[in-house]
């Protein structure tokens, strides 16, 4: 009969729970100390820009002289932006990991194609800004049109959308697929309806975090040439535009000091545009979100 040592096992449970109270306090300071520096970049962006808020910077469009530059002509065309890049990045992206994990065949050949996608999710926005200034504004000669930089930023978050609208499929119990079949519905109408649904709460989530990368990127914007300066609106997707990211990126470079607090109220506008898709975003998901 073997004997059990309490003293061994109680100096052995000590450590353990010593080593679990230093991971935990290691955790909650690095948390800390990531919501201590995002709330002092909002707080110093909210003193710099809040002064600056008003209808005048909300309706004039961009100018030489601090005191009459606004945004309007940003805010008009980072929504056009946003209407072309998002349907475009939802159907394909959606359409892409749907054949992925429901119809694709299970070969090598497959799975080659879902390692890179998955490494497409890393790859710098300069680089598409790059594809889409070959691909779309010379090859297509769409010029620096809403349709090329909609197209570029949709090529840029696909991969982004298709990694977790699988995840989320995945996710959908195999139990569910198989009674859908054995109640006798055909392959499309399980997708359509019982699949497709389950996962819709985790592919939105996937738009979220994809939509909100895209209308703050900069970079793909500046290779393709969207202009800081326009004093007209866009009426089609060919015309041209400007966006809010490259407005706030002109404003900083300037030398004059007050259009720094002219960048950082908009700064707020983006930030407050960006939260209210998002609570969009999350208002669809939770309605549509199914627990197996």
């Amino acid at each position: 009969m073997t004997l059990i040592d309490k003293d061994i096992i109680a100096k052995k449970r000590t450590g353990r729970q010593s080593r679990n109270q230093i991971f935990k306090w290691l955790f909650f300071l690095c948390t800390m100390f990531g919501l201590a520096v995002l709330i002092m970049l909002i707080t110093d962006t909210l003193m710099d820009g809040w002064s600056r808020l008003n209808m005048d910077f909300l309706t004039n469009f961009n100018s030489s002289r601090a005191e009459n530059a606004g945004f309007f002509g940003a805010i008009i065309g980072s929504l056009w932006l946003m209407l072309v890049t998002t349907p475009v990045a939802i159907i394909l992206s959606v359409g892409t990991a749907l054949y992925l994990e429901e119809y694709a065949p299970k070969n090598k050949f497959t799975d080659f194609i879902k390692i890179n996608i998955s490494n497409l999710a890393g790859v710098p926005s300069v680089v598409f800004g790059l594809l889409g200034l070959a691909m779309f504004v010379r090859a297509l000669a769409l010029g620096n049109s809403v349709l090329a930089a909609g197209l570029t930023l949709a090529l840029m978050i696909l991969p982004v959308i298709v990694v977790a609208s699988q995840e989320a499929i995945r996710a959908v119990p195999a139990s569910v697929r198989e009674a859908s079949i054995g109640m006798g519905a055909t392959k499309w109408q399980t997708v359509s309806r019982i699949i497709l649904p389950a996962a819709i709460p985790g592919i939105i989530t996937g738009i979220i975090l994809a939509i909100s990368r895209a209308i703050g990127e900069t970079a793909p914007l500046v290779v393709i040439g969207v202009p800081t300066t326009l004093l007209v609106t866009p009426t089609s997707v060919f015309d041209s535009f400007q966006a809010m990211p490259m407005q706030i990126y002109s404003w900083v470079k300037m030398p004059n000091e007050e259009f720094q607090y002219i960048a950082a109220a908009g700064i707020i506008v983006l930030l407050v545009i960006l939260l209210l898709m998002n609570s969009v975003a999350i208002f669809i998901r939770n309605k549509f979100s199914k627990r197996y």
